[in-house]
């Protein structure tokens, strides 16, 4: 594995570290935690295709499928999961702190199978369907605070990249999936089983991510932070496949406590309102915590989880006659966007970097969103007529606009914001950067079905729009966005203003040297 590395992934830090580090061990932890980004991406792709299924629309009750009262329920069925992800990503930072990265991402699984279940019970009544859904939303926003800051905390320097960015993959992923699953009901089955099986087997990601954590170890940061030195440390050497007295294994630990030592010689212990202090009056975790608001917000601005919930309705706006065909579209843009996920994270994330990445994916969006809107509004579809090549064109860069999404804002979004804070802040920087994402996610997914319906003919405007933001993204990313592959957790705050001799003073004295730390046998810690 790590010869096949070496020659896609081009850094400092995979040139240097051990060999031993890239075992299958850190690849299964990344793995199981990403179900749980499987299951926002599973959902986002079953409920865009289940709102335009007809026994759907006529067991809730939805009325013409081109209405606006109709777009407003598609709306709030839709976004109801957004107001509750929302909800999860701010309760996740507390609770992550409080219980550990690996217990709140079984907690998040178990809420996100209880809301499932309501969902495909709920048998044509709004009530359950909101409920159940909200429900789902807690247990799927918690996951997406806790999931790529586990991934973080457990990934080496070199790779950190590419496992924190398979949290978009799986998301993509399990948006794939649903494609397919809602386009193998539309053709295959009949009356309510339509709608209630994919509603069912959107529970899988979290049924496997329960299961899978329970065979997974803790975050050796977390326990770090926690002074269990020994767990941490043994954790550590199991994950990444050294002896205790490696030099790298020396090296990374004494990194993690000479981190935290200055962190709490800093501000002092870790209350809420200490690490709010730390956060916003420190210039360099200010900047850092607007910078992961931001880079949120502008993911959800390029428009692309609009285009993800409501695909097989966007592709019936383009000139695609019936349902079964728009769905079938809506699959193969699922599998555009894993491919162009997977591409990314063995070629780009890590070798062409993170702030090259997003620059490349907001000149890209812009022109595919541009190019559309102009399509729509110059010859706009018609009715029972055939696609015009300019139409074929319009389809084609909705495809192109995926790829695009997957080769930066997408992955890149998560993967800094789980890297580029200091380790008592990582948990809050992340719950608020993921927050953001949630609530601007509900905005366009609660905006959207509207503004197709009347921002211009065929809802023209709307491509326009995501296209202006995504012209603005390229200058945000230029001026603002430094590099950080290759670059190890613990030395980020050298990108954004931290002196060394800052750090010096307020690390000065009483050095917090656990490289000394004795690891007992795993038999004797339990034992006392």
């Amino acid at each position: 594995m790590s010869f096949l590395l070496k020659k896609i992934v081009k850094n400092e830090a995979m040139q240097n570290d051990p060999e031993e580090i890239y075992g299958w061990r850190v690849y299964l932890l990344a793995c199981s935690a990403c179900f749980g980004a499987m299951s926002f991406g599973w959902d986002s792709g079953v409920i865009g295709g289940v709102i335009t299924l007809d026994p759907f629309i006529a067991d809730f009750d939805l009325g013409s499928k081109n209405s606006v009262a109709t777009a407003n329920l598609q709306g709030n069925i839709v976004s109801v999961l957004q107001a509750g992800c929302f909800v999860g990503a701010l309760a996740a930072f507390p609770l992550t702190d409080a219980y550990g990265r690996r217990s709140c991402l079984m907690a998040a699984a178990a809420f996100t199978l209880v809301g499932v279940i309501m969902q495909a019970a709920s048998s044509g009544h709004l009530e359950p369907m909101y409920i159940g859904r909200f429900i789902s939303g807690l247990g799927v926003g918690c996951s997406s605070v806790v999931n790529p800051i586990y991934v973080a905390e457990n990934a080496p320097r070199a790779i950190r990249g590419l496992l924190t960015g398979m949290y978009q993959l799986f998301i993509v992923t399990g948006g794939m999936i649903a494609f397919w699953v809602n386009f193998a009901v539309s053709v295959h089955l009949k009356g309510h089983v339509m709608y209630i099986m994919p509603l069912a087997v959107q529970g899988l990601p979290a049924l496997l991510l329960f299961f899978l954590m329970l065979i997974c170890n803790e975050s050796p940061r977390y326990l770090a932070r926690k002074d269990r030195w020994e767990e941490a440390k043994a954790v550590l050497t199991r994950v990444r496949h050294l002896p205790p007295d490696h030099p790298y294994l020396q090296e990374e630990f004494q990194e993690i406590a000479d981190q935290l030592d200055y962190e709490r010689r800093l501000i002092g212990d870790a209350s809420f309102w200490s690490l709010q202090k730390e956060m916003w009056t420190v210039a360099t975790n200010r900047k850092r915590a607007l910078l992961s608001i931001m880079l949120m917000i502008c993911q959800q601005m390029t428009g692309t989880n609009a285009i993800n919930t409501y695909a097989p309705l966007i592709f019936q706006n383009l000139g695609i006659v019936g349902t079964s065909n728009s769905l079938l579209s809506t699959g193969v843009y699922g599998i555009v966007k894993v491919v162009a996920c997977v591409l990314f994270l063995l070629f780009m994330a890590d070798s062409l970097g993170r702030r090259s990445s997003l620059l490349v994916s907001s000149v890209g969006q812009a022109f595919c969103m541009f190019y559309i809107g102009l399509y729509i509004r110059i010859a706009p579809p018609v009715e029972g007529a055939d696609v015009p090549p300019a139409g074929y064109v319009a389809l084609v860069c909705i495809f192109i606009f995926a790829a695009f999404f997957q080769f930066g804002w997408g992955p890149a979004c998560w993967i800094l914001i789980s890297e580029i804070p200091t380790a008592r802040l990582r948990p809050m920087n992340v719950a608020l950067g993921a927050a953001t994402q949630w609530l601007f996610n509900f905005v366009v997914a609660r905006a959207v079905p509207n503004m197709l319906a009347t921002v211009g003919p065929h809802g023209y405007g709307t491509y326009l729009i995501f296209g202006s933001f995504c012209v603005s993204m390229f200058f945000f990313v230029w001026f603002f966005i430094p590099e950080t592959k290759g670059v190890s957790l613990e030395h980020m705050g050298k990108l954004f203003g931290e002196s060394e001799e800052d750090k010096f003073i307020v690390a000065e004295g009483d050095k917090h040297d656990v490289s000394k730390v004795e690891i007992e046998e795993q038999s004797v810690n339990r034992s006392v």
